[in-house]
């Protein structure tokens, strides 16, 4: 059986679309749809079934995703085996990360790998922590940053590891000419009279926001749904809104504002994940001793 076929039955298998299949594996949804077909007709069987616009897997489709789980898993291993074997680390690293913790640390650590192995290539993609490790389990990335708020512990697959990197504290982030300007703390109650502009990027956090408003008794105003983090800091500086943000964006672009810091805290723990059976190759090393280095932040 084609490997490649193998490949795109199990990402069907996780997307369950062709065309999300297709845009995972840079090809197009027909050319998906006949992979699959092809290999329909090497095993004999029919592995896939249409449901609207989607698809199920068929008992014989689920056996052989496992099967090819496994096979796709070795094949990696086996890269990685040949990799360990070079003495230059080289070829190419492909790391995902969220906004916040990419713009505050992977600029300067892509830049000192550069630096220290310029044989090797850094791809970076953008990705939310879910997005990443779709990426990573399907292997179009290598390394995913992510965090405890929108991966809880234990929802990963046993094949992927991870290793802590740093914690981050969200802050109250309002313009200079706000009441609460020069505070150097902020109680969340304090908030219930104001407008609040909200990075909608990940659904996790906005609702870890208004969950947290409820407890204290109020539901935010939110006036302003940002899916980044440019106009939402926009709309702080001219003070139409407030909004409780990463401590990592208190590292930069942040002049007319002020960052008080919140009670009680709320945190976050960030980790950086990658498939267990590549830990031994030497890019992958490299990339993990950089940022085993204090302070990874640019």
């Amino acid at each position: 059986m084609d490997v490649g076929r193998l490949r795109a039955l199990r990402e069907l298998s996780i997307r369950k679309t062709m065309a999300a299949v297709a845009e995972a594996l840079h090809v197009s949804p027909s050319a998906v749809s006949q992979q699959i077909a092809l290999l329909e007709e090497e095993v004999g069987i029919r592995l896939v079934e249409r449901r609207g616009r989607g698809v199920v897997m068929t008992p014989a489709g689920q056996q052989l995703v496992l099967r090819a789980e496994k096979i796709l898993i070795e094949i990696e291993s086996a890269k990685a085996d040949i990799a360990e074997l070079k003495s230059v680390v080289s070829g190419e690293l492909r790391v995902a990360a969220f906004p916040s913790v990419a713009a505050a640390v992977i600029p300067k650590v892509v830049y000192d790998l550069a630096e220290r192995h310029p044989h090797l290539t850094v791809q970076f993609d953008e990705l939310e922590p879910g997005e990443s490790v779709a990426a990573l389990r399907s292997w179009q990335t290598d390394v995913a940053i992510i965090d405890d708020l929108n991966i809880p512990t234990g929802a990963l697959d046993p094949n992927i590891e991870t290793i802590f990197l740093m914690e981050d504290v969200f802050n109250v982030m309002v313009s200079r000419d706000h009441r609460l300007s020069e505070r150097p703390t902020v109680g969340l109650h304090e908030l219930r009279e104001d407008r609040w502009a909200i990075d909608t990027a990940s659904d996790t956090y906005t609702r870890m926001l208004v969950q947290a408003c409820q407890e204290e008794g109020f539901k935010p105003n939110i006036v302003a749904r940002c899916k980044g983090f440019e106009v939402t800091i926009a709309l702080i500086r001219q003070n139409y809104g407030i909004s409780i943000l990463p401590g990592l964006r208190a590292s930069y672009d942040l002049e007319d504002v002020w960052v008080c810091r919140l009670v009680p805290e709320i945190r976050r723990r960030i980790f950086i994940a990658f498939r267990k059976d590549e830990k031994r190759s030497p890019a992958l090393q490299a990339f993990l001793d950089r940022m085993a280095e204090k302070p990874p932040l640019s």
